[in-house]
C-alpha cells in the first residue's frame, strides 16, 4: 500500500513569468513554518519559482516532474547507498525541481550528507522540516497562495495592457514609454536603435554612464511588428513583476512598435534622442558630466581626442539635412530645433579643419553660423554651446550666409569663460542699471541703442541704421545714456567695459529661458 503521503498534490498552472512563489515564499507560509524548517542549501535557490508541490516519496519520482515543483518527501523510499543517493538526487535537479522540502524522522533522523553534497554543487533549494506537519496541510495552502498570485499577476496585466493602449493611443513619444516602462519595472530601461545608438534611456535612481555600460547584460525584447523591426528594448536586473519582467518589457515594445508603425519608421527616434541631449546639456539637467559623456558616445558622437564645437544655425533648413551634411563633412553630429535656430554639436577629428566653407556646407544654403569655442570634455561642450547661443543672440543682422566664431570676438570669449563669476554678474548690473530702469519705467530703448552703439565702434551712422533711428534721434538717446551713467561714450574703456556689461547681461536673460 502506498505511502499517504505518496501522492500528487493539486497542479496549479502559473501564466508564464508572472503569478508564481517562490521556494522563500514556500517557506514563509505558517503551514511550513509549524515544521520548524531549517535551510541546508539556500541563498539564490530560495528564489527560484514554485509551480506547484509534489508529495512523494518514492525512487521513481523523477520521471513524474515537468519542472518546477517543489517536492516533499520523507525519502522512505529513497536509495541507501551513497552513489545511487547521488545518482538520485541529481535526477530530481535534471528534472527541473525547484527545491527538496525533507521531513527528517524515523526513517532519516538527518538529511543524507550526499544530499545536501549534491544540492550544496548544483544550487537546489533544500530545507529539512525538524517536525512533523501534515503535507496535505502544505499542498493547501501553497495551493491558495498559488492562485491568489495568478490573480494578482492578471489584474496587473490587464493594468499593463490599458497603460501601454493608452500610451498608444495619445501618441506617446518613445522617452515617455521608455520612462513608463521603467517605472513599472522599478529597474533602468534603454532603448537602442538597430545600429545599437541610444534612443533613450530611464534610469531612475542609478547613474546614466553606469546603466549604459551595463546594459547588454540586461533582459531583451525585439521593437518589432509586421515583420520590421526597428530596434531592442532592455531592461536591468530589477525586483520580479507579478506579471512578469519580461511581459513588462513586451508591453512596452509593443506601444513603441505602435508608434513606429503610426509615424512610418523610426526617424523619429534619432530626432528625438538628440533633442533630448541638447535640452539637458542646455538646461544643466545633469548630476555627472560623464552621464552626459555617456550618452553621446551611445550615440556615435566622441569627445576624446577630437575637437568639438556648439553651433547655432540661423534660417531655414532642415535638421535631417544637416545632419546628413555634417556626416559627409566627417563629422559627429548631435542636432536640434530649439527657438528659432537650429543647435548642433559637432566633432571632428583633431587633424580636421573646420573652414568656414566646410561650415556653411553643412548649414546649407543662405544660412548663418555661430561657433562656440573648441572643446575636449562635456563642460567645455557646454560652455562652447553656450557662447555660441549667445553670440547668435548678439547678432542682429538679416539671414545670410556668413560664420562667426566666438574665437574671433575676445569679450564673447571672456564672457563665456567667467559665465559664473558672480563679480561678471554685478558689474553688469551695476553699469546698467540706470538704463533698465529708464527702459523699463518708459518703455525705452536705451539697452537696445547701447548695444548698436558697441556692436560699431567709430561708427556711429552704421549704429544708427542698426537701431531703426534717424541719426538725430540716435544722437539724442546717445546723450541721455552718457547722462544717466555718467559716462564719456567716446572713451573707448568705457564703452568697453559697456560692451562687457551687456554680453554679460544677455547671456544671463539667455540662461533664464
Amino acid at each position: 500500500m502506498p505511502d499517504r503521503r505518496d501522492i500528487l498534490s493539486l497542479r496549479t498552472d502559473r501564466p508564464e513569468g508572472g503569478g508564481f512563489l517562490t521556494v522563500g515564499d514556500v517557506l514563509a507560509e505558517p503551514a511550513v513554518q509549524a515544521g520548524e524548517p531549517r535551510v541546508l542549501v539556500g541563498g539564490a535557490a530560495l528564489d527560484v519559482a514554485v509551480r506547484w508541490v509534489h508529495v512523494s516519496d518514492s525512487v521513481g519520482v523523477a520521471r513524474l516532474l515537468d519542472g518546477g515543483e517543489l517536492l516533499l518527501t520523507t525519502g522512505a523510499g529513497w536509495p541507501v547507498d551513497d552513489d545511487l543517493l547521488a545518482d538520485f538526487a541529481s535526477g530530481l535537479h535534471r528534472a527541473g525541481i525547484a527545491g527538496i522540502v525533507f521531513e527528517v524522522g524515523a526513517r532519516h533522523a538527518v538529511v543524507p550528507q550526499v544530499v545536501v553534497d549534491v544540492c550544496a554543487t548544483v544550487g537546489l533549494a533544500l530545507v529539512a522540516l525538524t517536525r512533523e506537519v501534515k503535507f496535505v496541510a502544505v499542498t493547501e495552502a501553497v495551493h491558495h497562495a498559488l492562485i491568489a498570485a495568478q490573480t494578482h499577476a492578471l489584474r496587473e496585466r490587464q493594468r499593463l495592457h490599458e497603460l501601454f493602449t493608452t500610451l498608444s493611443l495619445q501618441g506617446a513619444p518613445a522617452d515617455v514609454v521608455v520612462s513608463e516602462t521603467a517605472r513599472t519595472l522599478g529597474a533602468p530601461v534603454v532603448l537602442e536603435n538597430l545600429a545599437g545608438e541610444v534612443i533613450a534611456a530611464e534610469a531612475l535612481d542609478t547613474s546614466v554612464a553606469d546603466v549604459l555600460e551595463s546594459r547588454h547584460r540586461g533582459e531583451r525584447v525585439p521593437v518589432q511588428a509586421r515583420g520590421v523591426r526597428w530596434g531592442t528594448l532592455l531592461a536591468l536586473a530589477g525586483r520580479p513583476h507579478p506579471a512578469g519582467r519580461l511581459t513588462v518589457l513586451e508591453q512596452g515594445a509593443t506601444a513603441l512598435a505602435f508608434g513606429c508603425i503610426a509615424d512610418g519608421g523610426d526617424a523619429e527616434w534619432s530626432l528625438l534622442a538628440q533633442r533630448s541631449v541638447i535640452d539637458d546639456l542646455l538646461g544643466a539637467r545633469f548630476a555627472k558630466a560623464q552621464d552626459v559623456d555617456a550618452r553621446l558616445r551611445a550615440g556615435g558622437f566622441a569627445l576624446r581626442d577630437r575637437q568639438c564645437h556648439g553651433v547655432v544655425v540661423r534660417g531655414s533648413g532642415s535638421i535631417g539635412e544637416l545632419a546628413y551634411r555634417a556626416r559627409q563633412a566627417g563629422c559627429a553630429v548631435v542636432a536640434a530645433h530649439v527657438g528659432d535656430d537650429d543647435v548642433a554639436l559637432l566633432s571632428s577629428p583633431t587633424s580636421a579643419v573646420l573652414s568656414n566653407e566646410v561650415l556653411l556646407r553643412i548649414a546649407g544654403p543662405d544660412r548663418a553660423v555661430f561657433v562656440g569655442p573648441v572643446a575636449d570634455d562635456v563642460l567645455g561642450l557646454l560652455a562652447s554651446l553656450r557662447a555660441a547661443r549667445d553670440l547668435a543672440d548678439s547678432d542682429r543682422a538679416d539671414a545670410g550666409a556668413r560664420v562667426r566664431r566666438v574665437g574671433d570676438r575676445p569679450l564673447e570669449r571672456l564672457v563665456a569663460t567667467l559665465r559664473d563669476d558672480h563679480r561678471l554678474h554685478a558689474h553688469s548690473q551695476r553699469m546698467l542699471a540706470p538704463l533698465v530702469r529708464h527702459d523699463e519705467e518708459r518703455r525705452g530703448d536705451l539697452l537696445d541703442v547701447l548695444a548698436a552703439l558697441v556692436a560699431h565702434p567709430g561708427n556711429r551712422s552704421a549704429a544708427a541704421a542698426a537701431s531703426h533711428l534717424s541719426r538725430s534721434v540716435f544722437y539724442q538717446r546717445l546723450t541721455l545714456i552718457g547722462d544717466l551713467l555718467g559716462a564719456d561714450l567716446d572713451d573707448g574703456e568705457t564703452l568697453a567695459a559697456l560692451h562687457l556689461a551687456l554680453l554679460a547681461r544677455r547671456r544671463t536673460a539667455a540662461s533664464a529661458r
